[in-house]
């Protein structure tokens, strides 16, 4: 793989430019510069709230020093809580240009659209004859989700995906997964594969975490169209999530904004820490996707049954789709057919062979579906978190 070398020495696949809103009331502004400009190569995200908040501040620094971010335009209303001046300095330490509009100082929408545009071409300039340098799979780091799940979901996609992830673990990648909120009943097995003991516990605290914080609210992380897809219970759709992580050690806890120190299988414990404060820990799939970004994944391995569609700012998004009537609909959207395992067509090693050979395209530069039908989506809510205790990551 060919990949962009960072100031910290991190590699990227991509090397986008992104227009930052730091309170909703800049996000037109930071959309309509974005919008001038081909979705791939500028890409735009941002936190609405106008309090401020440490989780939203710590994930936006790690997301606009991720390795697939070559240039940062902050656009600030003037008055919300996020503190700009301290995301603009972690930036520019990062070695990336970044810039600061503020819409009140610059003298309201029209004007500052006019000044952002100007240094986004700019930067696009800069940044078209990028040198690029080689990338080991050892400097790779692997994200997973599934979202739109159904009854097929855990017979072939996910456990593909999982297959996957062994090949990625077994030649040095960093690989995540995460839904702790969708792997209640799974902990004890997770605790077998732990690295240590003492990660085995944390471990399945994590999952009891998850399972207090669902009984609060009264609802678990079961969808409508999870039961339509046949589904029946929250149990049954964890094992499903579950097959995404593969069969390999685990070894290490993460939270949002943590990346792996070194390769191997991770779990992101996505559900916040202390009382339920912020309402539903991810509102929608790409709450998710955000995270697992924010942790460095370069790619974001998505497994679907009934069919979701979206993609992400930042990182690409492979969809692996695991119905086979759903690919037939929806082939324009997927990128792996795993229904073929359905169909007696392909085995569960051959798809997963074919998702470690497409990720190597993508790292190259190909473009999965949803980059090449311009889907971006991004979303971020309010979150709390405690740091990761010294059980959460494999010895020095």
């Amino acid at each position: 793989m060919k990949g962009y070398l960072r100031a910290d020495g991190r590699k990227g696949i991509r090397n986008i430019v992104t227009v930052v809103y730091l309170v909703e009331c800049a996000h037109h502004v930071a959309r309509q510069v974005a919008q001038r400009f081909a979705p791939q190569e500028v890409q735009v995200i941002g936190f609405p709230g106008c309090y401020p908040n440490e989780y939203a501040q710590s994930m936006m620094e790690r997301l606009c020093t991720h390795p697939n971010v070559g240039a940062v335009l902050l656009v600030s209303l003037g008055c919300e809580g996020f503190n700009k001046l301290k995301l603009k300095d972690v930036v520019a330490e990062s070695g990336r240009p970044v810039e600061v509009l503020t819409i009140q100082g610059e003298g309201g929408t029209g004007k500052t659209m006019q000044k952002g545009i100007e240094w986004v071409e700019q930067q696009l300039q800069s940044l078209k004859d990028a040198p690029t340098v080689e990338m080991d799979w050892s400097e790779l780091i692997v994200g997973t989700i599934c979202g739109g799940s159904d009854g097929t979901s855990g017979l072939t996609a996910n456990p593909a995906i999982g297959r996957a992830f062994d090949q990625f673990v077994e030649i040095g990648a960093a690989c995540i997964f995460e839904e702790t909120g969708e792997l209640i009943g799974c902990e004890p097995h997770m605790a077998k594969r732990a690295a240590t003991p003492e990660l085995a516990k944390e471990l399945v605290q994590s999952i009891e975490k998850a399972a207090r914080y669902y009984e609060v609210l009264g609802y678990p992380s079961f969808a409508p169209g999870n039961a339509d897809g046949g589904l029946s219970t929250i149990e049954e759709k964890s094992m499903g999530a579950y097959a995404k992580s593969g069969a390999s050690t685990i070894s290490g806890l993460i939270k949002p904004g943590d990346i792996p120190p070194s390769g191997g299988l991770y779990l992101l414990d996505v559900v916040p820490d202390g009382e339920v404060r912020f309402g539903f820990p991810n509102i929608v799939d790409n709450a998710e996707i955000v995270e697992l970004i924010a942790c460095g994944s370069h790619v974001i391995l998505f497994a679907t049954g009934r069919g979701s569609v979206v993609g992400s700012a930042i990182s690409p998004v492979v969809k692996v789709c695991a119905n086979p009537l759903t690919y037939k609909r929806m082939a324009d959207d997927m990128d792996v057919n795993a229904g073929k395992i359905l169909d007696n067509e392909a085995s569960l090693d051959e798809v997963g062979q074919e998702i470690v050979d497409l990720v190597a395209q993508v790292g190259d530069g190909e473009m999965t579906r949803s980059e090449a039908l311009g889907h971006t989506e991004f979303i971020l809510t309010y979150k709390s978190f405690e740091p990761i205790g010294p059980a959460c990551l494999p010895a020095a």
